[in-house]
């Protein structure tokens, strides 16, 4: 019975491979000496290696897989501005003028992104059609409102208005909210489509680009880095960590600050465009305030539901997680449940232990870490940002610079605790509503 949501021909690869296939990459040699070696080719680990070959640098990306495997054509899709750490809790930790530093740099980030796909002529389906948070309680509805106002009055800056109970079919046309905050800012992409595009920008480039060549070692070699492959070495003046979920152990001083999450994500047959546009009348990206959350949108095309959410703690097979997706969806939207799964998926996301994007330098090594969930824009950010470190170049500079990246005794990056952690959010969320 469980088989019928699946829609004949129903696929374990994410939807958006299927107008972005991972690219048939060449092998080829890894270079014995560059003057930078980048860990990762996701969205930051490209973003770097541009920004430093135009400015002169000799640089290869090394890969584990083929280039965009990870998160980068997985995710969801959605690009914005925000943190998952809220304006107060960032001011009652670090002061009013480094929480306001934070929190418009976020915003600062979105227009570089923008600034990017423009400059770069990048055709990914972005489409600026902002997001809704739904309050999953009202006390999160009221807290909302309240970090609206204070960051408007502390920072000038408009992060969104509120939308009541009573008019939230506005926004989505759910009852599973008590209100909620929109945002007109930023929106929603192709992820696949545009990872494609800056890796096509990478080629033009120039840039060495060695696929299934994982990184087994990285050690100092005077003044520079010995870094080990599985298909050889080389030397480099610098180093960039840029895996985020897919960290390896060849990076465990960086490996054991993240909590690789795996996020799970379905994708509907098509409904047609009336019929999303009467779910999602002004087609946001939605998420909402649960500590277990949901988040969701229209398709670029505006004809299938996007779905993803936190399935199981233990990593479970995309059938399962399918399943168990639908059911999540159709308590958002009853009128779905006959509607049939087309593809599930999964990809690993990773937190910070204290929720906050993370770029910086630890013994020599470059790294932007902790997406927690929000990387499109803000791995694109940091890449660049990561460069101009590097250039040496006062742009270089971040609000988020020298935080401290925390972890846990005994910690080496194996989320052992996650199943314990997950009972804690659901008795939290069912407590809440």
């Amino acid at each position: 019975m469980a088989d019928s949501i699946f829609a004949d021909g129903w696929k374990a690869n994410p939807y958006w491979w299927e107008l972005a296939p991972r690219p048939e990459w060449p092998v080829i040699d890894v270079p014995k000496k560059v003057d930078v070696a980048i860990v990762g080719s996701g969205y930051a680990g490209m973003s770097a290696a541009l920004h430093l070959t135009r400015a002169g640098r000799d640089v290869v990306l090394l890969e584990a897989k083929e280039p965009g495997h990870g998160a980068s054509s997985r995710s969801g899709g959605m690009a914005g501005s925000g943190l998952k750490i809220g304006y107060s809790d960032l001011k009652a930790k670090y002061g009013q003028q480094r929480a306001v530093d934070m929190v418009t740099e976020s915003e600062r980030s979105l227009e570089f992104f923008e600034e990017f796909l423009a400059g770069e002529q990048i055709q990914c389906h972005y489409q600026k059609v902002g997001r809704f948070i739904g309050a999953h309680a009202p006390s999160d509805y009221e807290a909302m409102a309240r970090g609206i106002e204070l960051v408007k009055k502390e920072a000038g800056l408009e992060t969104g208005y509120m939308i009541p109970r009573s008019e939230q079919h506005t926004e989505v046309k759910t009852d599973a909210y008590h209100g909620g905050k929109a945002t007109l800012s930023g929106g929603g992409l192709h992820p696949a489509i545009y990872h494609q595009q800056v890796l096509d920008r990478v080629k033009q480039a120039g840039i060495k680009v060695c696929a299934h060549t994982p990184v087994t070692a990285i050690a100092r070699s005077g003044k520079g880095f010995e870094v080990t492959t599985a298909r050889g070495k080389v030397l480099a003046d610098n180093v960039c960590v840029m895996t985020n979920g897919y960290t390896p152990p060849a990076a465990q001083d960086l490996r054991r600050r993240l909590v690789p999450v795996g996020s799970y994500i379905i994708a509907t047959e098509e409904i047609g465009e009336d019929r999303i546009t009467d779910l999602f009348p002004h087609h946001r990206m939605i998420a909402d305030t649960k500590h277990i959350l949901y988040y969701y949108r229209p398709s670029p095309d505006r004809k299938r539901v996007i779905f993803g959410g936190r399935a199981k703690t233990r990593d479970i097979e995309t059938r399962e997680s399918g399943e168990i997706l639908h059911k999540f969806m159709c308590g958002i939207f009853p009128e779905l449940k006959d509607v049939k799964v087309t593809h599930s998926w999964t990809g690993n996301v990773a937190f910070a232990f204290d929720k906050l994007p993370h770029i910086g330098v630890r013994d020599g090594i470059h790294y932007a870490l902790a997406c927690n969930g929000s990387g499109v824009v803000k791995q694109t950010y940091f890449g660049y940002k990561t460069a101009m470190k590097i250039l040496g170049k006062p742009e270089g500079k971040t609000a988020f610079d020298e935080l401290e990246f925390t972890t846990i005794p005994f910690y080496d990056g194996n989320p052992w605790f996650l199943p314990i952690v997950q009972r804690w959010y659901q008795f939290l969320d069912a407590r809440a509503n």
